[in-house]
């Protein structure tokens, strides 16, 4: 028999989540770590739901029927597949509401001897789920710093130190500038955006502090969540500051591999807010290929951006927000993030540094 869940249980489950609405329903936004098994294609949904407006609701089951009857030996073949390539624990099965969708292909994952677990409220109920999480109170420390002192670089390492981080612009594939998108993936809708975002908080839940870049509402076309949005604003900000030559160096190793073209036209999209002298120059150095040069004209628009910024954080301080910094100088990942844990720490009267330099809690 299988069991109806809530979301909290679902997905706490073990086992194969399989979503089975159609794919344009699963491309723009599912359950991180779901496998789409359409039950109807996209031409099928939209068939049958034009038979539902214009006939009702008999009709609509029946033409549903029609379409899924002559499918039903494949779909078992894939849920066998699933069961087999998942391992242990039940297949997990979802739709849009809770409703026929999943229903059906539960069944027929009975029939075949499967256990099955059946999400109450389907992707609707994950959904309101998703955004009640960024409502939640969640113990944030931003990762400032001007564009090229590496906070991505160190947020990574920070991470694979074991320490709670949620990296924004990796999940919105995108760097949050007009040349953040290229060399990576095409973005995910804001929808799926949101549900990554709260997976990678729900992985960090009991853990204090969890680490965030201090980014702008939006990351390329992603946007962050309003309740997010806000907590961060109030959220202590730990500033890194590196060499200006330094922060050249790693934008050239980031940038100077990329299309030159590629990086001139996303040059020609921010010419207004560049000024025709930045934007004159930076092509110039673009055409030459000096990636140095064509870098030191950008950080001269977006130091600027950043100060404004941060002037603007200082004349109209959140409560809680406080601000501090820590020159990390030329140093590499390993021996920035050790600094890094030393100050956060010791901002919050929990160590102490001994005379090598070791970080040692306090009990």
């Amino acid at each position: 028999m299988a069991s109806w869940l809530t979301i909290d249980a679902f997905l706490a489950g073990e086992g194969t989540l399989l979503d089975v609405r159609s794919p344009a329903e699963f491309a723009q936004g599912h359950i991180p770590g779901a496998r789409n098994l359409p039950l109807f294609s996209d031409l099928e949904r939209a068939e049958v739901g034009l038979t539902y407006k214009q006939q009702g609701s008999q009709a609509a089951v029946q033409a549903g029927l029609a379409l899924v009857g002559p499918k039903l030996a494949s779909l078992g073949d894939a849920l066998l597949a699933h069961r087999h390539a998942g391992g242990a624990g039940p297949l997990r099965l979802q739709c849009w509401r809770g409703g026929m969708r999943s229903a059906s292909v539960g069944w027929l994952a009975e029939t075949l001897g499967l256990p099955v677990q059946l999400l109450e409220g389907g992707y609707k109920a994950y959904r309101r789920w998703v955004l009640g999480c960024f409502e939640r109170p969640w113990p944030l420390l931003l990762l400032g710093g001007r564009t090229g002192t590496g906070k991505t670089d160190l947020l990574l390492e920070l991470d694979r130190r074991g320490l709670a981080v949620v990296d924004l612009e990796g999940l919105a594939h995108h760097r949050g500038s007009s040349f953040g998108g290229l060399g990576l993936p095409p973005q995910p809708s804001n929808e799926h955006y949101e549900n990554r975002l709260a997976a990678a908080l729900l992985s960090c839940a009991g853990v204090s502090p969890i680490w965030l870049e201090a980014e702008s509402a939006q990351v390329g076309r992603c946007r962050i969540p309003a309740g997010l949005w806000r907590q961060m604003q109030a959220a202590p900000v730990l500033e890194i500051r590196r060499p200006l030559e330094q922060r050249l160096s790693r934008l050239v190793a980031v940038y100077g591999v990329q299309d030159p073209e590629d990086l001139a036209e996303a040059t020609r999209r921010i010419a207004r807010r560049l000024g025709p002298l930045r934007t004159q120059e930076a092509l110039s150095a673009i055409e030459r290929r000096d990636w140095r040069e064509a870098c030191r004209w950008m950080l001269d628009y977006y130091d600027r951006c950043y100060d404004h910024e941060l002037e603007r954080q200082r004349r109209r301080p959140e409560p809680g927000a406080a601000h501090h910094s820590l020159d990390l100088h030329d140093w590499d990942e390993d021996r920035s993030a050790t600094a890094l844990q030393q100050h956060q720490l010791q901002l919050q009267g929990q160590a102490r540094v001994n005379s090598e330099g070791v970080i040692e809690e306090s009990a």
